[in-house]
């Protein structure tokens, strides 16, 4: 190795050379702003919708393992009369079929809550007090009740093969609105079902794909710069600038190193900005309490739940929030109980959540969607069985602000909450809704790949109409 010094300079007067001398211009948008006039773009910059958007940006909450709507929103009287009577199931276990079932009500009471007099369960006291700003959507149904198929579906479309995240196509349609953050993060402790695939970007250019922020006392490990001080790091940049446009001038026909570049410029920006925004510090302590989160505390929901609307502030796109990973989650084949345990560790922060939003300005232009792959038989095999099995047929999501009407549930499923019955919404539907209210029409928004046009609804989905307000 040949050291600087033995040509008479230091490192640094030899980068300052290199580097052409440049000011301090970030290397994040660098590009941008000196070859905006040659060929290169930048894949991650902010777009119109194809019509005036109602939502800026979503925060996508979602519970892993398929939470029981018969136990939470959906509200079932009949069922609680009928317990233990025996009924005939079409569908059991993944199969179709004639199979003699008892009906099981649930564990937990129902009460109205709000202006609107919806119908929550004591699982959800602290949501219950901001159900007036929640669409409940109690006729959603998918084609699988595996969970990693289900749940591919939920995030990418397709429960079949590893396609886009929703995330992805937001990042991929409209871009960011700070290049110094990614467009499109990912706040969760662990992966869900189907893993890193829920928020991968598969075809479409890499820039797009989630960053997975992991909850601790440091979510973003790598991003520290290694060198002493920012006036060398700049000088290294710009002379990786120089290197990496010369060598995308001489690959013109490959379109993905614009991402790559760009992906790269976005690190560099998170070494100021992202810091900043996962620094709770400043935040009030009646802040903190409505969320649930102790001084201090670097994981938990509320600390998820909390980032995300710091990072929904400073421009993030599209924010997702997983509640637990592939195990000890909502999937109580043996114990209902259990429903108990996971809901009273989301339930202040979501609904803290919804009530800083609102309190900031922000619910009105921020999209906020729950949901689970699937519900949870209102049936088992044995009378008076503590546990529910997987139940793809009829489930519940929610979704407030954005464009959305508050207060109101929209479709019903039968007596029993066994199959949806009115104003039914597919998973696909779901996707066009909030497609729709970001300004996208989902069936204009597709990526050629592999010799055909793909879109994150496939050749299904329609807009909700009735819930928009």
């Amino acid at each position: 190795m040949i050291s600087s010094t033995a040509f008479g300079t230091s490192r640094r007067e030899f980068l300052r050379r290199a580097s052409g001398g440049f000011g301090a211009t970030a290397l994040a948008g660098m590009l941008a702003e000196l070859h905006a006039a040659e060929t290169t773009t930048d894949p991650l910059a902010a777009k119109p919708g194809h019509f005036p958007a109602k939502a800026d940006r979503v925060i996508f909450i979602f519970s892993t393992g398929g939470v029981s709507h018969i136990d939470t929103f959906d509200n079932k009287p009949k069922l609680t009369a009928d317990h233990g009577k025996s009924i005939t199931a079409s569908r059991w276990l993944n199969k179709p079929g004639k199979f003699e079932r008892f009906l099981i009500k649930s564990k937990w009471a129902f009460k109205p809550y709000g202006k609107s007099g919806l119908m929550v369960s004591d699982l959800f006291p602290n949501l219950g007090g901001v159900i007036d700003e929640v669409c409940l959507l109690n006729a959603m149904h998918c084609e699988s009740d595996g969970h990693d198929k289900a749940t591919l579906a939920a995030h990418a479309g397709s429960p079949q093969f590893a396609r886009p995240s929703v995330g992805s196509w937001v990042s991929y349609g409209l871009g960011t609105v700070n290049k110094n953050l990614p467009s499109f993060m990912v706040l969760a402790p662990f992966a869900p079902y189907a893993g890193a695939q829920t928020w991968g970007s598969d075809f479409l250019p890499g820039c797009h794909q989630g960053t997975h922020v992991i909850p601790g006392k440091d979510p973003l490990p790598n991003v520290q710069p290694r060198v002493p001080g920012p006036e060398l790091q700049q000088m290294e940049l710009e002379l990786l600038g120089k290197l990496n446009q010369k060598h995308r001038d001489e690959r013109p026909a490959d379109k993905a190193l614009d991402a790559r570049i760009r992906s790269f410029e976005t690190a560099f920006g998170m070494q100021r900005e992202a810091p900043e925004a996962f620094d709770l510090t400043k935040e009030t302590d009646e802040t903190l309490k409505l969320y649930g989160v102790d001084r201090g505390a670097t994981s938990g929901f509320g600390w998820q739940c909390l980032v995300a609307r710091r990072l929904a502030e400073r421009g993030v796109r599209f924010l997702e929030l997983i509640d637990v990973g592939s195990s000890n989650n909502w999937d109580s084949h043996g114990n209902m109980a259990d429903h108990e345990r996971l809901a009273k560790a989301i339930d202040k922060p979501i609904a803290g959540l919804l009530a800083d939003l609102k309190r900031r300005g922000m619910l009105e232009r921020t999209l906020v969607v729950w949901t689970t792959e699937f519900g949870r038989t209102p049936f088992n095999a044995q009378a008076g069985h503590a546990g529910r099995e997987h139940h793809n047929l009829c489930f519940t999501s929610w979704m407030a602000g954005g464009g959305v009407k508050g207060g109101i549930a929209h479709g019903t499923s039968d007596e029993y909450g066994i199959l949806a019955a009115e104003g039914k919404v597919h998973t696909h539907d779901l996707h066009a809704t909030m497609l729709h209210l970001l300004g996208i029409d989902h069936e204009k928004l597709t990526y050629r790949y592999a010799g055909r046009d793909y879109r994150l609804t496939d050749v299904a989905g329609e807009v909700v109409k009735p819930i928009l307000s």
